[in-house]
């Protein structure tokens, strides 16, 4: 039971936490895992001491999922020399520094473990990423870079610090076994995840209702995360290709009365994944600062601090340099041939991109799963939750006003798209009426027509006549629902599927975007 207070505590605190980040317009994360790091030093402060290897599986999985069928792989291609950057030149180049410069600060410590320590720090983390840049909103181009880096380099680093950690055991690292090593898993990690992604869809489809579909597509989330961890693959790799291979099947797409319950499922789900391990990050500074002394503190504080600054001025200096690079190019390749309508990047995308590290749940995980007796354990462990608390406060804070101080403009291709989709639609809809001469058929055509007016104006295409009356029925529908259930005229059961047809109504009719 105590397990489970503390649970309900932690997400009652986190919920509060998160409404009054969003009053004060910033980003929860930060705010989450400065009120647990500040919890952490209170008497009889809660514990949630979960093995890393479950914190992974648990926090990772299923918001990797999440991310990975909302990305866009038209959008991960066209951006693949950014993306591709990132996840292997700036975690790679992160990686060294760190390890130089931990092997400075504590010269006794092997090279194994310090690579070990600059791969846990190097990637920023999917969650946090996401999570602050669906706050912030910065611009397309910005936020499809920074969200296909937060899909894949995780698995990038991790594959680094699992050969530095075997390294330690075995006694020394061979940077030309690793290559290998490294290039195996990563493309049996692809294959598995494509491979596992058919006969998954195909199962799923055969579930007929909601709540088993919902619970069959968690079981499997967690079960592929799994499979992959036995084989020694990368749970990383395999879920973001798992995740990409089923959002692009349209063949056979989920029918509407299962994907709006799983996506709004999904959705709370995440939500309250990401509440509890951003609480959990801030609780971890207890146990690490528990073993050791005052001198002890101060000294690896000191240390900790200075691999942040690395950490942050290494992504920015490669980030910028990239952009130099690809601008030089640029410059020489004439703009037809490079068969783009996509504006080319400026150097203040590259400043947002490079000021974006958060780091999260990955790298103290990371830390944590470290074994008894490894090297410098302490200040590994206690270097990573500055590095977390650090990028989430530094950065997590500021980037909403250096987007602001920037000054970028917001691009519209979302809403060009959305203009060309519902067009398409309404196009096709009024096509396959165009025989029928009925009047329930003549009225549709009406109603699709203004639409699509509309849609060209760049309003709204549902925010017709039709559906503002039905708005207004709806709520006088209701009412008298209300009254015959209050008059004990109908039951709870008819009650009840009467409100789930006004609800379908309802939202037929909704005109505002949900927010992302």
């Amino acid at each position: 039971m105590h397990v489970f207070e503390t649970i309900l505590l932690l997400l009652l605190g986190a919920t509060v936490l998160s409404i009054v980040a969003r009053r004060l317009s910033i980003p929860y994360p930060t705010l989450l895992a400065c009120g647990g790091a500040l919890l952490a030093f209170l008497p009889g402060a809660p514990r949630l001491e979960l093995p890393p290897e479950l914190i992974l599986a648990l926090f990772v999985a299923p918001v990797l999922l999440d991310a990975a069928y909302d990305a866009s792989l038209r959008d991960l291609r066209r951006n693949w020399v950014a993306v591709s950057s990132l996840v292997l030149v700036a975690v790679t180049v992160t990686t060294v520094a760190v390890a130089f410069t931990a092997r400075q600060l504590v010269p006794d410590m092997p090279w194994a473990a310090a690579i070990a320590l600059g791969a846990l720090v190097a990637p920023p983390d999917a969650v946090a990423a996401l999570a602050v840049l669906r706050q912030v909103n910065p611009p397309h181009r910005i936020r499809m870079v920074l969200e296909g880096e937060s899909l894949l380099n995780d698995a990038s680093a991790l594959l680094i610090y699992r050969l530095a950690v075997g390294a330690v055991a075995a006694g020394g690292f061979s940077a030309a076994g690793a290559v290998p090593t490294f290039a195996l898993v990563f493309f049996g990690s692809v294959v598995t995840g494509w491979l596992l992604a058919r006969p998954v869809g195909l199962l799923v489809q055969r579930i007929p209702d909601a709540p088993s579909s919902v619970i069959l597509q968690f079981v499997t989330t967690f079960g592929i995360w799994l499979l992959a961890e036995h084989l020694g693959l990368s749970g990383v790799v395999t879920i973001v290709v798992f995740g990409l291979t089923m959002a692009q099947r349209t063949g056979s797409p989920m029918p509407a009365h299962l994907r709006v319950p799983s996506f709004a499922i999904w959705e709370t789900v995440t939500v309250v994944l990401n509440v509890l391990a951003f609480t959990l990050v801030g609780l971890q500074l207890g146990p690490i600062l528990e073993g050791l002394s005052l001198a002890d503190r101060l000294r690896y504080l000191g240390g900790a601090l200075v691999i942040l600054a690395v950490v942050i001025v290494v992504r920015l200096a490669w980030v910028m340099t990239h952009h130099a690079i690809v601008t030089m190019k640029g410059r020489r390749l004439p703009q037809q041939a490079v068969g783009s309508s996509i504006p080319p990047p400026t150097a203040k995308d590259g400043l947002v991109i490079g000021w974006s590290g958060m780091r999260g749940i990955v790298t103290l995980a990371a830390a944590m799963a470290l074994p008894a007796g490894f090297p410098d354990r302490d200040f590994i462990q206690l270097t990573a939750f500055v590095v977390v608390l650090g990028t989430l406060i530094l950065q997590g804070l500021t980037l909403r006003p250096l987007l602001s101080l920037l000054g970028i403009p917001k691009d519209t291709v979302v809403e060009r798209e959305l203009w060309l989709g519902r067009k398409a639609a309404l196009k096709a809809a009024m096509s396959e009426l165009e025989g029928d001469r009925t009047p329930a058929a003549e009225r549709l055509k009406e109603e699709y027509a203004g639409a699509l007016g509309r849609a060209r104006d760049g309003g709204d295409s549902r925010d017709t006549p039709d559906n503002e009356l039905r708005r207004r029925v709806v709520r006088a529908s209701r009412a008298a629902i209300g009254d015959l259930r209050r008059a004990g005229t109908i039951g709870d059961d008819a009650y009840r599927r009467i409100e789930e047809e006004l609800d379908w109504l309802e939202l037929s009719a909704r005109s505002t975007e949900p927010q992302a």
